[in-house]
């Protein structure tokens, strides 16, 4: 139940709080005024889209928060679990929900103070309030809007009916999931041997190479220096002749001379003993190098085998590298790819064998399903159609026939099973029922779904426990049959709280709480107030509704008359 709506800054209301009391709650008020606005504030509350316009003039923002009172266990049920952890502890018996709406129509949403998504509204708000707008009852012209309808129905009459048509949407979601795998692999079969050839032919190019980044810089290496046998030949001897000529010409003559000069005075500077050590090292050093040099020449040769298997092997990683992606991480994961498609395309035959025999399985299960869903609303259908023509008669259709025709849909399952429905009406005697869509009015529309709504609250419906919550559901009736609306809703008041915006008496006077939202001109602004009316001001607002003047005796006394029959 909606116990407190707060509203600032939205539209033409600058501050408005509404305290709501179970039962009939009605808001009435000049066209123009504003009620629409309520209806609005409402709809944000249950994460409905904002837009650009709706903050009042002047206004950093506009903010909605309600208060509601909430059925014992609600934030227990699997759908709540991620919101619940972010709550307060603690079992709440109330819970406030807000939004706030900037300039340019973005929002923020609220749950107990703490942040929250619109979706988060949408979830926690459409399990306190079903919102019914002023075309809410032209959707009833839609067949899934009646098969939903019917269902909710159904659902009521046997537990059971909600669960199968879970399990039956779950068997459909899996079927059709298995028939686009199984068209994928048959696809897939049908190139098998082709794209199989191709995999093991690339697969054995590649292993026949065993790629490797390291080997590949090692070989090329190898081929370089092949390729400059002679010229590193050459130059090595060059470098010999240099350091080892003859005894007397060549570096390692030279510097043994220096040495040995050196030496010869040893001991008579200690600086010049060290340049002596230096010097020795050095003489050493190119001893090494000298014979390091000789060995190099003597370990060098051409070999023209080695150098062809060199080219051949580096041209292969060349191929690879092209066909494959330029590098060799690339070939390596290619190779990769391949094995894995080797392995998919080997087993798409044992695959479709087994998607095939759990589609079978899944489509038995489906057809059972589908078969207790489709007795379960035949079995339903009636006795709504009854309830349905029963309130009819009170809302000023006694003469109306109302029926739900139940037919098999072509071809496949569908993910609600295999019925269409149609409903069906014949608002006078004589003339045969024709589908809601082609014959009702707009105000036979709004009876028909009056009728559907308290025929399932009566029968103890999963909404028992919503406030619901109409916007001008009366549009387009009057008289005797708006005096019937009026019952009608508070008959469904009567254990559940209903908020109704009207701009009919008699709906108005059949209320347990009147609200009168009222539009006041101050320089040069607009603003709208909201006043929870007392008896007399009920009297004064209900003679407004019937175009007197509150002054007006007559009208005062069909005012009161109203209000002692409703």
């Amino acid at each position: 139940m909606l116990i407190e709506l707060r509203i600032e800054n939205l539209l033409l209301i600058e501050r408005a709080e509404l305290s709501l009391d179970p039962g009939l709650n009605v808001i009435t008020g000049e066209t123009g005024a504003g009620k629409t606005v309520l209806a609005h504030a409402i709809d944000l509350l249950l994460g409905g889209k904002s837009r650009k316009g709706i903050v009042r003039p002047g206004a950093g923002e506009a903010y909605v928060e309600g208060l509601f009172l909430i059925p014992e266990g609600l934030l227990d049920r699997p759908e709540f679990a991620e919101l619940r952890d972010r709550l307060p502890d603690g079992e709440a018996s109330e819970i406030a929900l807000a939004r706030r709406v900037t300039p340019e129509g973005r929002t923020r949403a609220y749950i107990e103070g703490r942040s929250a998504t619109a979706g988060d509204l949408q979830n926690l708000g459409g399990a306190l309030v079903a919102f019914y707008g002023q075309h809410e009852h032209r959707k009833l012209t839609l067949s899934g809007a009646q098969l939903s309808t019917l269902d909710a129905f159904a659902g009521v009459i046997d537990r059971k009916h909600a669960s199968r048509l879970k399990e039956l949407a779950g068997l459909h979601g899996e079927a059709t999931k298995l028939q686009n795998q199984l068209a994928e692999l048959e696809v897939v079969d049908g190139r098998r041997e082709r794209e199989l050839g191709l995999i093991e032919f690339e697969l054995a190019e590649i292993d026949e190479l065993a790629p490797e980044a390291a080997d590949e810089l090692e070989l090329a290496a190898e081929r370089d220096k092949l390729k400059s046998v002679d010229s590193l030949r050459v130059a090595g001897e060059s470098a010999l002749e240099v350091f080892d000529g003859d005894d007397s010409g060549g570096a390692s003559g030279l510097l043994a001379t220096a040495v040995d000069r050196l030496q010869a005075v040893g001991g008579a500077d200690v600086e010049l003993d060290e340049l002596t050590q230096r010097a020795d090292a050095l003489m050493i050093e190119l001893r090494d190098i000298t014979a390091d040099l000789r060995q190099y020449g003597e370990g060098l040769s051409a070999d023209p085998e080695r150098l062809a298997f060199l080219d051949e092997r580096l041209d292969g990683y060349e191929r690879l590298k092209r066909k494959h992606g330029g590098t060799i991480d690339a070939v390596l994961a290619h190779a990769e790819r391949c094995r894995e498609d080797r392995e998919r395309l080997s087993g798409s035959r044992e695959q479709i064998e087994v998607a095939a025999a759990r589609l079978e399985v899944v489509g038995d299960e489906r057809e059972k399903l589908a078969k207790q869903v489709t007795k379960a609303r035949k079995q339903a259908a009636p006795k709504l159609s009854a309830a349905v023509r029963e309130r009819l008669t009170k809302l000023a259709l006694a003469d109306a026939s109302f029926e739900i025709e139940i037919n098999p849909v072509d071809g496949d399952i569908r993910q609600s099973g295999r019925d269409a429905v149609e409903f069906l009406i014949a608002p006078n005697p004589g003339i045969a029922p024709m589908p809601l869509r082609e014959s009702a009015s707009g105000g036979e529309l709004s009876r028909v779904m009056l009728a559907l709504l308290t025929a399932g609250a009566s029968a103890g419906g999963h909404e028992a426990s919503k406030t619901f919550v109409f916007d001008e559901i009366d549009a387009g009736i009057g008289g005797h049959t708006a005096r019937a609306v009026g019952e009608q809703l508070a008959s469904l008041g009567t254990d559940r709280q209903v908020i109704c915006i009207t701009h009919l008496p008699q709906v108005a006077a059949a209320a347990d709480r009147h609200f009168q939202i009222e539009k006041s001109a101050g320089g040069t602004e607009s603003r709208t107030d909201v006043r929870s009316l007392d008896q007399k001001a009920v009297v004064d607002e209900l003679c407004r509704m019937m175009g007197a003047d509150a002054t007006d005796n007559g009208a005062r006394k069909h005012a009161r008359e109203l209000l002692a029959t409703a």
